[in-house]
């Protein structure tokens, strides 16, 4: 039972970072990909809140103009601007209310009404100590069931950074974890351990590479090391991604399976993506499209979403203006299992 408690866990681990694993609300309206702000920019950021982790993205690689070679961004930022163009499910009527008491502090109430799984409240806190990159970001979320997901950010120098990452599920410890990235001229390590316990003699340690080959080429790779008393093992990931300026593509290849993603900007308003994830643990394989289509003139967006599994589904944003409200519509469909969800929310601040 250990044996397979274990295996699941680190499985989960895996396929948590590979995914888009964000705390952030699905009611937010997302930003283009390519104008998020990166935290090693020398540009000034348009807002001290884009400093959240899911924002920590490398600048374009097609932007750069002195002849060296870019920087290639964070490993968990591979697959992002293909996964940004695909509608985030939702069900049931959730709102959300975000205030701003001061200029580093900002706090949201969330309320959450399902028909399918459990009613929640949940409060979330930012917190910056100083408009600096050099300073702390506190995020803190804490549910009605007494769950709390707290993380802690740190840029020790302007190519280190440090986070720190705790998450309860009621009164019980589920995942607690420690982060260092450093970022060089034209490469990124990273190094994460998570969940150590010296008692049980468990830990699952996990080193991140990647090398920027040329303007447009990045090579890298995952190696995963798990220790615990029923076994021992690591698994290897290779990466690679090829970006030109209207288009990214991506692939994770490893002995846990593979994961594959073409991203296409057609034009101002038309991004489109397609991504293939295998698992060879699971043997099973799906294949995905998506779409994003913008209305600056209507102030909506709207995504869409076809997989293999015969799910269809798509979210439309529309936002309220002059309202600093947004309202979401979403409705999912899966033809196989003969399953309708839909949903509904309003973003107010």
């Amino acid at each position: 039972m250990c044996h397979r408690i274990t295996y699941s866990l680190l499985y989960l681990f895996i396929c948590c970072r590979n995914s888009c694993a964000l705390m952030g609300s699905v009611l937010a309206l997302s930003s283009n990909p390519g104008h998020q702000h990166w935290p090693f920019s020398t540009d000034p950021s348009p807002s001290r809140w884009d400093a959240h982790p899911a924002h920590w993205d490398s600048p374009p690689r097609w932007e750069r103009r002195d002849g060296r070679l870019p920087n290639p961004g964070s490993f968990h930022s591979l697959h992002r601007s293909c996964k940004d163009v695909f509608p985030q499910q939702i069900e049931g009527v959730k709102m959300i209310i975000n205030k701003t008491l001061s200029s580093f502090f900002k706090v949201s109430h969330t309320l959450h009404l399902s028909a399918v799984s459990p009613s929640y409240y949940r409060f979330h806190v930012e917190h910056l100590q100083s408009d600096d990159y050099t300073s702390a970001f506190l995020n803190r979320q804490m549910d009605s069931s007494g769950s709390l997901n707290a993380h802690a950010l740190l840029h020790l120098t302007e190519r280190v950074r440090a986070r720190t990452v705790f998450q309860t599920q009621q009164s019980q410890f589920v995942t607690w974890q420690f982060e260092t990235e450093y970022r060089g001229n034209d490469f990124t390590a990273a190094v994460t351990v998570a969940n150590p316990d010296i008692l049980r003699e468990s830990v699952i340690l996990v080193a991140h590479f990647l090398q920027s080959v040329s303007s447009g080429l990045v090579l890298g790779g995952e190696l995963v090391y798990h220790r615990g008393r029923a076994e021992e093992g690591g698994i290897l990931t290779l990466a690679g991604q090829y970006s030109r300026p209207n288009w990214v593509a991506t692939l994770n290849a490893g002995k846990g399976g593979a994961h594959a993603s073409y991203y296409h900007r057609a034009n101002k308003q038309i991004q489109v993506g397609v991504e293939f994830e295998a698992s060879t643990r699971t043997q099973e394989t799906t294949t995905s499209f998506g779409y994003q289509m913008e209305l600056p003139e209507a102030n909506m967006v709207f995504r869409g979403m076809v997989n293999s599994r015969c799910i269809i589904g798509g979210v439309l944003e529309k936002r309220l203006t002059p309202l600093p409200a947004t309202l979401i519509m979403g409705a999912f469909v899966n033809h196989k299992g003969d399953k309708l969800q839909v949903g509904l929310g309003v973003t107010v601040g």
